[in-house]
């Protein structure tokens, strides 16, 4: 099976991630996307990011309906301060049988040179990448493991969500049903 790695905080997850990960898993030759939480680094000031497991209730909530797309912890096990090419070799270890993807922010794919062993991730993993506004042109746009996916362009963030939240703005049509009223019942990002 090909699954394609969907790495974010997701505080909170809203429609523009799900609306991304299904048109991976529907419109290229991944099988699967697995939305990877990324834990609360414990070096950084925690500031607005939810506690770990509460941002993956959240992504549970917006993707039960979508069979294709599943929640993941892996992260979470693993030490930190964490790199992708750690979660990478742990994932093939412990699944062999699958082949592992990067799905990425056309605006990610031009700071991927700054990541640890960024030459190895390219040379061993496919990475599909979804258009954003403001990025520009990667000079890594013609390499061959980098797959350009015509995916749905959507400028919506988690960042503009919880200042919205705080300032008593109505989010609820950017962020799953589900997700909007756990959000909601739980008072997150009001403060």
């Amino acid at each position: 099976m090909k699954i394609g790695l969907y790495f974010g905080t997701f505080n909170p997850i809203h429609i523009g991630h799900v609306i991304i990960a299904n048109h991976m898993a529907e419109n290229s030759d991944l099988d699967q996307v697995w939305m990877v939480v990324t834990p609360h680094n414990p070096h950084k000031q925690k500031s607005t990011l939810l506690d770990d497991y509460q941002r993956l209730h959240m992504v549970h909530l917006a993707t039960e309906a979508l069979p294709k797309i599943k929640p993941s912890d892996i992260e979470f096990k693993l030490p930190q301060p964490n790199y992708t090419v750690n979660t990478l070799t742990h994932l093939l270890e412990k699944f062999p049988q699958h082949e592992f993807a990067l799905i990425m922010g056309e605006d990610n794919l031009n700071s991927l040179p700054k990541w640890k062993n960024y030459e190895y991730i390219l040379e061993h993993h496919d990475i599909y990448v979804y258009p954003r506004i403001s990025a520009e042109a990667s000079h890594l746009k013609n390499h061959a493991k980098v797959h350009f996916i015509n995916a749905p362009v959507v400028e919506i963030s988690s960042t503009f969500i919880r200042e919205s939240i705080k300032n008593r703005k109505n989010t609820s049509p950017m962020l799953p049903q589900k997700v909007w009223e756990y959000v909601d019942h739980n008072n997150f990002y009001k403060k």
